[in-house]
């Protein structure tokens, strides 16, 4: 970039500055006016240069209000570093100066941030990398400015009043903790809002060029039976289905299944006195027809793309009809929710799981007993390594505690052989099996809870009469529900989303659970986000439900293990 370029970045990134550099002046004079009680002095030469930059900077509008400017540079790395390092020696630089320490040594670190930041600006410039600057605006109207104005006044009068009541120093914390709570609540929950939310779009809102639409509306359908293709219903396999006539011989008639999406385009033979006739829901759209605007039904979808609308509105035009393109009627909706997304998307599962009943049924019984064996084995080993006494329990304990130093990926082969050559492939028993053989995590944390507990309790149980096992039921494991609830919810969040278990060793449908059945839905319908974001809503759920219901215990048992790490 030549000279030329770089002094009108420079007269650019001034322009932009300039009225933001008054803005700020002008807050910092306003904030030393409510702290100092109405003194002028401390913030007087700031709010005069504020003033004047906001008086010098060039007006950036748009009609009815002001825009405020905004830009930013498009370069290469080499050329953000040479800027960096500039920046930092501007800085050190001007550090010296102030505190009068322009000695040799104090040289150094301006002399090296500038020989980095030439060393970069050559590489650019050898480079030939090109650089861009975007400028933009967000317009500020005048209600905006009036808001904005009167958010900072009384920002600044609960900040004075804060600080000279007697309980300065506890609110503003308690008012800064709870914003920030409510801040990170609301940046974290905007995904899981955007998939609820997308879960009952139409299709339209999701393609269309407003963007993110947060307000869903729906398309406004009424019943209609075509004469020309009209819809049946009849029985396949014991199911309901909607289907159209194909062809007829005779008293027998071939159909093609349109619905339910799992079984859509299968044909089969049925006799023609199993069909009966169901209407159709078609979209009401809005027109133009004769000059006047029109409400209409697409009564007919034409080959090329034209549609037939038959008028319902205003009345003196009703029963009329004309054909129009797709670009020359809109949709009439109203705002409201897609509630068809979750049953078309149960719909659209293959007819075996049972509107995916199925992989519900697997994933339980998995996700249970993986809770129920993970539990009872690594409690039952932990208490023998903090109670009993064996010989080489230290270095068993040693050993159990070197095998999380082996990835997953080291066992997942001899793993397999070994369920291959018991005929467990294809099967659940890989999936919950190996949780009744203990995790080493798990064996260890609940291991120190075990040595946290006082010794007198199994005296005690001693004393009565009580066996090791009946001392570990009875006394120590109440002691430790706190841990044993944290292990159990992120035992259940774990096997519940677990998708590479399933992955190598399922392969039927009915033998699937709901992650593996959730990656094969996302490849069938990712033209379709509505369907898939309501199947992985109700995927969610049971886990969400869990985790509200139990974060009690969670919180409790994960601030007890770090209290027991320490």
């Amino acid at each position: 970039m030549t000279a030329t370029g770089f002094g009108q970045i420079g007269i650019a990134a001034f322009i932009v500055l300039l009225p933001w550099l008054g803005f700020a002046l002008l807050f910092r004079e306003s904030v030393l006016i409510f702290t100092r009680k109405g003194q002028l002095a401390p913030g007087l030469i700031s709010g005069f240069i504020g003033i004047l930059a906001l008086l010098v900077a060039p007006p950036v509008g748009s009609t009815g209000g002001c825009s405020m400017p905004i830009a930013w540079l498009l370069m290469p790395f080499t050329a953000w570093a040479a800027l960096s390092c500039g920046l930092l020696a501007v800085r050190s630089l001007a550090k010296q100066i102030l505190e009068n320490s322009l000695t040799s040594g104090h040289w150094k670190p301006v002399g090296l941030l500038s020989l980095a930041a030439l060393i970069f600006a050559a590489i650019t410039w050898l480079n030939k990398d090109p650089i861009k600057l975007f400028r933009g605006s967000i317009p500020i109207g005048f209600q905006t400015f009036i808001g904005l104005l009167a958010l900072a006044i009384i920002t600044l009068v609960a900040m004075t009043a804060s600080s000279r009541g007697a309980l300065s120093l506890k609110w503003p914390k308690l008012i800064a903790i709870h914003l920030s709570l409510v801040l990170g609540c609301v940046i974290f929950g905007l995904p899981f809002l955007w998939l609820l939310i997308t879960s009952f779009k139409e299709e339209r809102e999701m393609n269309g060029a407003a963007g993110i639409v947060w307000l869903p509306h729906v398309q406004e359908y009424v019943p209609y039976k075509d004469p020309k293709n009209p819809l049946y219903s009849t029985n396949y396999d014991g199911t309901l289905v909607e289907v159209v006539v194909v062809s007829r011989e005779g008293d027998s008639a071939k159909v093609e299944i349109n619905k339910p999406g799992g079984l859509h385009g299968i044909t089969f033979q049925t006799p023609a006195t199993s069909l009966t006739e169901i209407p159709k829901q078609i979209p009401l759209v809005q027109g133009t027809y004769d000059g006047r605007e029109t409400v209409g039904k697409v009564v007919e979808e034409m080959s090329d793309g034209h549609r037939r609308i038959e008028i319902t509105q205003p009345p003196e035009m009703k029963g009329l009809s004309y054909v129009a393109e797709p670009a020359q009627v809109r949709p009439v909706q109203k705002v409201g929710l897609r509630w068809e997304n979750y049953p078309d998307a149960l719909d659209a599962l293959p007819p075996e799981t049972h509107r995916g009943l199925v992989y519900l049924k697997n994933t339980l019984i998995i996700v249970l007993l993986n809770v129920i064996g993970t539990l009872l084995s690594s409690s039952l080993a932990a208490y023998a390594f903090a109670r009993m006494r064996f010989p080489g329990r230290s270095g068993l304990f040693t050993v159990i505690l070197s095998t999380m130093m082996l990835p997953a990926a080291v066992t997942l082969l001899p793993a397999f052989l070994i369920y291959r050559y018991l005929g467990w492939v294809d099967t659940l028993f890989p999936l919950w099996v190996p949780a009744f053989f203990g995790s080493a995590f798990n064996i260890f944390l609940l291991r120190q809870f075990f040595l946290t507990i006082p010794m007198e309790f199994e005296d005690a149980a001693k004393i009565d009469g009580c066996s090791y096992l009946r001392t570990f039921w009875s006394v120590m494991l109440p002691q430790i529900k706190p841990a044993l609830a944290a292990i159990a919810i992120w035992t259940f969040m774990g096997t519940w989303g677990d998708f590479m278990g399933p992955l190598i060793y399922i392969s039927s449908p009915e033998n699937m659970t709901i992650s593996y059945a959730m990656q094969l839905f996302s490849g069938d319908k990712v033209a379709e986000p509505g369907l898939l974001m309501a199947f992985a809503t109700m995927a969610m759920l049971p886990v969400l439900t869990l985790f509200f219901l139990a974060q009690r215990y969670f919180v409790q048992g994960m601030a007890l293990t770090g209290l027991s790490a320490s």
